[in-house]
């Protein structure tokens, strides 16, 4: 039964990866079909990610109350419906609305998936349990760019959301058949719904505030006004009985504090790397994208092969000091990075590739067990909300970041010198968190 439980978590994780990578690949027959412009694009992705990082907490708050096998199954149900709907989409408000109603489904599981992995499997297996769950997300951003790519060229890319439909089904009758179990962490008579409006307006107001900082003249207030809205709520949940986030837990569990910070500096450092390296081979390498898909290929093959083997070690030896060590392999590959694109050179680029593939694999599966090994099985649906909140802020800052280094100026230097300029201050700036991110990693105590 364990088996075929990790095998259900695994089907419905690989599914968001997988979707957002294979559709970056259709985004430009998406602009044709549609007339879009590439700000208004950037929602078909972003609207996901708005959906799911509003909701998160909330949602794992709920599955808490209501049971983690229904908020699970239901959903796996509301991705395949809503990949269904995108199927038809006439406008892309439409395909828009269907992405964060999908969004909406994947933070139900997003939010139930890992404690119910750490309730299933027993301790001394757990690490192994979920080095092959940060196995299968790699493999989907691995598959998602070949998948996606092949589906979109030959038959459009309504092909992506009729594949999104089956995997969605597949993984929704998976989970009702295999999920025999119900799981309650509360019994209050009541939920933080407070709490919940203040969290979700605080959130809107930063993610779009960060995502419109450099087109819109108003981002920096609304930016402004979502961090005080934050401290608002925090300050209410402070003095609230069944808080939505317990702020006192954070501050006393310092091992599970510092891990979440550790994921949060892991996402912010390493999410935009990758698009900056696509950059990179076809605007300074002139490589086709088919080519530079192949070469970046080496990063997630290896984490994908290299996480369940570092899960099992984190079984054995502790986990805080495995995470460590790969946030530090992780910072050495950024910096070799950074240090090696002005020589314009395959040959050192795939070494550092492979450097940081193994970084990430040392990183991901030892940090999670970290994270639901700190806390108690009562805070577990919290635990999980919160790692998938900071992996998905952490992404929305990296992408943040690598915009406004982007758009620096330089006088005096052609366009591409320019690009090649800011490439590798993005890549220094990143190594520097990805170096920050180590002291969380392993200072615990």
């Amino acid at each position: 039964m364990e088996y075929r439980i990790l095998f259900t978590i695994m089907l419905t994780s690989f599914l968001t990866p997988f979707t957002g990578s294979a559709l970056n690949l259709a985004l430009p027959s998406l602009g044709a079909e549609y007339g879009a412009s590439p700000a208004a694009l950037g929602w078909v992705l972003g609207s996901f990610l708005l959906a799911a990082i509003v909701v998160l907490l909330p949602f794992g708050k709920l599955a808490d109350r209501y049971g983690k096998r229904r908020f699970f199954i239901m959903g796996n149900g509301i991705f395949a419906l809503t990949s269904f709907l995108a199927i038809f989409a006439p406008s892309l408000p439409w395909l828009i609305a269907a992405r964060a109603a999908q969004g909406l489904g994947s933070a139900m599981t997003f939010a139930t998936s890992m404690s119910i992995l750490t309730l299933v499997i027993p301790k001394e297996r757990r690490g192994w349990a979920m080095g092959w769950n940060v196995a299968v997300v790699y493999t989907g951003l691995t598959l998602g760019p070949a998948v996606g790519g092949f589906l979109n060229h030959y038959y459009g890319w309504q092909s992506i959301f009729i594949l999104l439909t089956i995997l969605g089904a597949l993984a929704f009758g998976t989970a009702r058949h295999t999920l025999q179990d119900e799981w309650y962490a509360d019994s209050s008579p009541d939920w933080d719904k407070k709490g919940a409006l203040l969290y979700g307006g605080a959130i809107m107001l930063i993610i779009y505030g960060l995502s419109q900082l450099l087109s819109q003249p108003a981002a920096p207030l609304l930016l402004t006004g979502g961090l005080l809205l934050f401290g608002v709520f925090l300050r209410y949940e402070l003095r609230t009985e069944n808080p939505l986030l317990p702020v006192n837990l954070l501050f006393s569990n310092r091992p599970f504090s510092l891990s979440c910070l550790a994921a949060l500096l892991n996402y912010c450092a390493t999410f935009a790397t990758s698009l900056l390296l696509s950059l990179y081979l076809q605007a300074i390498l002139g490589l086709t994208s088919h080519s530079a898909g192949i070469i970046l290929l080496a990063q997630p093959v290896l984490m994908a092969a290299l996480s369940p083997i570092m899960g099992r070690l984190s079984d054995k030896y502790a986990p805080t000091k495995l995470a460590a060590l790969g946030q530090s392999v992780i910072t050495a590959g950024l910096i070799g990075f950074a240090l090696t694109v002005h020589t314009l050179s395959l040959y050192l680029l795939i070494p550092m590739l492979m450097i940081t593939g193994t970084g990430f694999a040392l990183f991901a599966a030892p940090n999670n067990n970290a994270i639901m090994s700190s806390v108690e099985k009562q805070h577990y649906g919290l635990a999980t909300s919160l790692l998938s909140t900071t992996r998905l802020f952490g992404q929305v800052l990296s992408v943040a970041m690598m915009n406004l280094i982007l758009s620096l100026s330089w006088h005096g230097l052609a366009p591409q010198a320019a690009l090649l300029q800011n490439l590798e201050i993005a890549l220094l700036i990143f190594a520097l968190c990805a170096g920050l991110g180590v002291i969380p990693a392993r200072v615990r105590k």
